[in-house]
């Protein structure tokens, strides 16, 4: 009888009924082509972008920022609880059973007794409407969610350890070139101390030189400070106490030369590339399967218990057939009044589907616009560093000239100071603005959802329990106290 049940019940439970709305993909309207893309509709292939620069010691920082960042050591376990949530809902489906034992002596006025008995408790529930495989639906998604949002984290840690190191070399060349300027500047204030003394120009033009070495000068004290500001946040992303950059910035190197932009492809495919967007459309249908799971509720449940058990007054009689009892049968379960409480449910969920199809439309149309901006922003810089590369070798002739002019008494001392303010300018313009290209790639690259393609261990938790198992815990004086 017991096994014709099970086997009823078995059938009963592979048979169930599914209620709630099943998850379908939502239509996004997307663009055939990028407004500013020059090339071709053919996608550039995933790569690790940040290597296109050549340079030895970006890769450095960035291969420890992906083996240090804090943030993607929280990802990691976040990917974690995600798979232990889904084992939850996916043990939630089985039968549970348990098991019980239990010796007694007990004394009724001259008479001693004991007593002994030992058992099985089982419980199915049968989802019959689907509550449970909804529940593991969407534990399923949020697991795929976490993987999305590890590489969203990535992602954004390579552009920000490329971007911060490319701020921190621009950085460098802007104090070299200060230096070198406010060097010049003292040589031209020692001339005109010169031709001073000489007699042939007035104190003014001392004291016009001197005061423009000074402002020049002035400026490395707040480029020194941004620098080291720079290799502290380095530090920061990749795991390291703010110190620890100092030694990868001991020589100074120029502002990684931008390689050249990469394929867009078409909309579609970047947006399947987007680890956010992907990550932002399996938490919609994590939703979906909560809407389902919360409808299943209002209906009907059925669960099957029995239990199997085995008592006597001496140990040695539990096994007698005289001694054993057991019990089975199904319970059902209809929910008939709760104030509207499970009807709400529903329409929380429902609300919080709604809620993230709007993130997802937004997180779309973000994805879009990042890349529209990438585009335009490093197309627009590259001809912006081409008029102002000209202009710095133009001013830096005019420099030259004017300072060979004034030796020979053929220029103004006014034309030379205006000469090195203007060839100065030009040449801090100029690094900006390869600091500035660079950035752009870096936010393009970004934007089309390159990133890191080699394989991460997510299964090797930070933090190792040495002891878990039973043992005597001795308690400290000081907790017991209020």
């Amino acid at each position: 009888m017991i096994r014709s049940a099970t086997l009823a019940m078995l059938a009963l439970s592979l048979g169930a009924c599914a209620v709630g709305p099943d998850y379908v993909p939502p239509a996004l309207e997307l663009p055939q082509r990028w407004s500013a893309a020059t090339g071709g509709t053919k996608a550039a292939r995933p790569s690790e972008w940040w290597r296109g620069f050549r340079d030895p010691t970006l890769d450095k920082l960035i291969d420890l920022a992906i083996a240090g960042n804090l943030d993607i050591a929280q990802a990691k376990a976040r990917i974690r609880e995600a798979r232990a949530t889904r084992e939850q809902a996916v043990g939630a489906l089985f039968p549970q059973v348990d098991a019980g034992a239990s010796a007694t002596r007990s004394r009724s006025q001259i008479v001693t007794r004991n007593s002994f008995r030992a058992g099985f408790d089982a419980s199915w529930e049968i989802d019959l409407f689907g509550a449970r495989d909804r529940a593991v639906e969407a534990a399923s998604y949020g697991t795929d969610a976490a993987f999305d949002d590890l590489d969203t984290v990535m992602l954004t840690l390579i552009g920000d350890v490329a971007s911060t190191y490319v701020e921190a070399r621009g950085l460098q060349a802007r104090i070299a070139l200060a230096r070198s300027t406010a060097r010049t500047q003292r040589e031209t204030e020692e001339l005109t101390r010169t031709r001073f003394r000489a007699g042939d120009i007035s104190a003014i033009d001392t004291s016009r030189a001197t005061a423009q070495a000074a402002g020049t000068e002035a400026q490395i004290p707040a480029l020194e400070a941004s620098l080291a500001q720079a290799q502290h946040r380095l530090a920061v992303l990749t795991g390291r106490p703010p110190a620890a950059m100092a030694p990868y910035f001991a020589r100074v190197a120029a502002v990684p030369g931008t390689p050249a932009p990469p394929r867009a492809g078409i909309p579609a495919d970047v947006l399947r590339r987007r680890p956010d967007v992907r990550s932002a459309e399996r938490v919609l249908a994590q939703q979906t399967a909560r809407i389902a799971q919360a409808e299943a509720n209002r209906y009907p449940s059925l669960s099957l218990t029995g239990s199997i058990s085995t008592s006597a007054l001496k140990l040695g009689d539990l096994a007698k057939n005289s001694a054993i009892g057991w019990s089975f049968g199904p319970t059902l379960s209809v929910p008939i009044f709760n104030g509207g409480e499970l009807a709400a449910a529903v329409d929380a969920a429902r609300a919080s589907r709604d809620q993230q199809d709007a993130a997802l439309r937004l997180a779309v149309l973000t994805a879009l616009q990042e890349v529209e901006d990438g585009l335009v922003g490093l197309r627009q810089e590259r001809l912006r560093i081409r008029s102002l590369t000209e202009a710095a070798t133009a001013s830096k002739e005019a420099e030259r000239l004017s300072r060979a002019l004034y030796t020979s008494g053929n220029a103004s001392f006014l034309d030379v100071l205006e000469a090195q303010r203007t060839s100065y300018a030009a040449e801090q313009s100029l690094i900006e603005s390869r600091v500035t290209l660079a950035t752009q790639f870096i936010a393009l690259n970004k934007a089309l959802g390159g990133g890191w393609l080699k394989l991460v261990d997510v299964d090797r938790p930070a933090v190792v329990d040495a002891e878990t198992g039973p043992r005597l815990r001795i308690i400290p004086v000081e907790a017991l106290q209020p």
